[in-house]
Order: structure tokens, then sequence, then C-alpha cells
């Protein structure tokens, strides 16, 4: 006889299943974690003062460096750029881990290929850090339930700049800053 495994759907339900059973693995490589609604998105978002990217680029081909220059010139966070590949970023010193960082980040948005988010966690508890924003199509559950169980507020795959821009109406269909505030239709 297997052992039972305990599973939390995604309504918010939980059941018990053998851990052998087809349905227990199915639902094991399912994602059944669930980060912050978009209230505690928004409010992350109004309170932080500061991001670091972990991961930025001085490739202006990757999208880490887009959502820095977004994060630069259309938000009111102080942005600091992490890689230890780098001097500089967007005009901006880039430092070589967050424990160089002159400040501790209310942000860390994570630019990691998901096998690394579990060590990027334990630096961004190691700093001292609240939050980490993994970005759009990173995924790792284990990190994100990880980092949680030590207090830290997890968000992951989601673009930080899609959300910023989304709640403060600056954003179209191709995700770029409209400069239009009014969800009018322009009359021509």
């Amino acid at each position: 006889m297997s052992e039972l495994v305990t599973t939390q759907l995604q309504n918010g339900l939980t059941c018990s299943l053998p851990s052998d059973s087809p349905l227990a693995k199915l639902l094991k490589s399912q994602r059944t974690w669930v980060g912050p609604d978009a209230k505690a998105r928004l409010n992350i978002l109004r309170t932080a003062k500061s991001v670091a990217i972990v991961g930025a680029s001085p490739n202006p081909a990757r999208s880490s460096y887009f959502v820095g220059t977004y994060l630069q010139q259309s938000s009111k966070y102080r942005v600091y750029f992490v890689n230890p590949n780098a001097t500089e970023i967007l005009g901006q010193k880039a430092y070589p881990d967050l424990a160089s960082l002159p400040e501790v980040p209310d942000i860390v948005d994570v630019f990691r290929k998901a096998s690394d988010i579990p060590s990027v966690i334990d630096d961004v508890l190691a700093v001292g850090a609240k939050t980490v924003w993994v970005q759009l199509g990173i995924w790792n559950e284990e990190a994100a339930r990880y980092g949680e169980e030590h207090g830290l507020t997890v968000v992951m795959d989601r673009c930080i700049k899609v959300e910023h821009a989304r709640f403060h109406g600056g954003l179209n269909l191709f995700g770029f800053d409209t400069g239009q505030i009014s969800s009018k239709k322009q009359l021509t």
C-alpha cells in the first residue's frame, strides 16, 4: 500500500491520494502554488522604494535591459543592477551580488533560470530583503514555497514592468507605455 499525499488544488480545496496514483503524479506536475493576488501585487509596487534586478544584462536585446529601462524612466524606484560580469548597465554601476548593494532593496526582481531561483532566494534572505519577484516565464514552485516559509513575499512568473504599467494606466496591447492615462478613445 502506498503512502497518502495531501494535495492542495487550485480552488483551495485539499484531497488525499495514494502517492503512486496517476492522478497524484499529474497533480504534482501541475502548478499548485499561488502567489499574491492583484491587490497584494499593487501594494508591493506602491510601497517599494527600490528594486534590484538580479540577472540584469547590458545587452539591449535582453528583457532585463528593457525592464531596467522602463523602471528607470517610468517609476519612482531606485534601480540597482546585479550582474557579476558587468561593471555598468544603463549608465549605472552594476553590482556583483545583492550583498554589495548600498541598501537592502524592497524588491529583488529575478532574471535567472528556474534552477537558480533557490540560491537567489538564499541570497535575498541573507541580505534581508522582503520581496522576490521572479520574472515572466520563470517557475520554481519549491523555491517559492521555501521563500514563503522563510518570511518572503514571492511573486513568480509575472513581469514587474507589465504589472507596474498595468496598475498605472500605461499599458497597451504590446506592453509598451502609451503615455495615455484615460481609457476613453481619442476622437479623430
